[in-house]
């Protein structure tokens, strides 16, 4: 279903004096509600239904199931040795203060404590993040203008 569809739809409901539709077709669930007398404003929500995804189990070899379970053990164990450094809040994630600037660090720079590591964007505000500890960026987790969640590891540092 097109938006022109849904639109047409909305407005066919709004014209009828149909209190409330529900309509399903396919992958979508559409439900219009409106009031008769028109005194508040019509509620439309357009909601894809989840799609069941087929399952398929292979069963693996032996020797080639244990191999990659030893290896994610190992880098686990890798990554403890480090501090993550995590986004105090909500919001979208910018290495660089501006388009035009460099970034604030990279994978290899040497960090003090307060050095400001990115920008976290939220509700129009730029709040700069500064690094907790000092040591040298291992990896930087979240790729830049990406959209962040609280306590969502940000970098790995190595106080070292």
């Amino acid at each position: 279903m097109d938006l022109k569809e849904i639109q047409n739809l909305i407005k066919f409901v709004s014209n009828s004096g149909v209190a409330e539709v529900k309509l399903e077709t396919g992958d979508i669930k559409i439900t219009i509600k409106t009031t008769v007398e028109g005194n508040t404003p019509e509620i439309t929500y357009v909601q894809q239904a989840p799609v069941a995804q087929p399952v398929t189990v292979a069963a693996p070899a032996a020797p080639v199931a244990s191999a990659p379970a030893t290896t994610s053990s190992q880098s686990t164990e890798d990554n403890s040795k480090y501090v993550t450094i995590k986004s105090p809040m909500i919001g979208t994630f910018y290495r660089k203060p501006s388009p035009d600037k460099p970034v604030f660090a990279e994978v290899g720079s040497s960090i003090q404590k307060g050095d400001t590591l990115c920008i976290i964007e939220a509700m129009k505000l730029f709040n700069e993040i500064e690094s907790e500890v000092s040591g040298k960026i291992v990896k930087i987790l979240v790729d830049d203008m990406s959209p962040v969640e609280f306590d969502q590891p940000l970098f790995l540092v190595d106080p070292s």
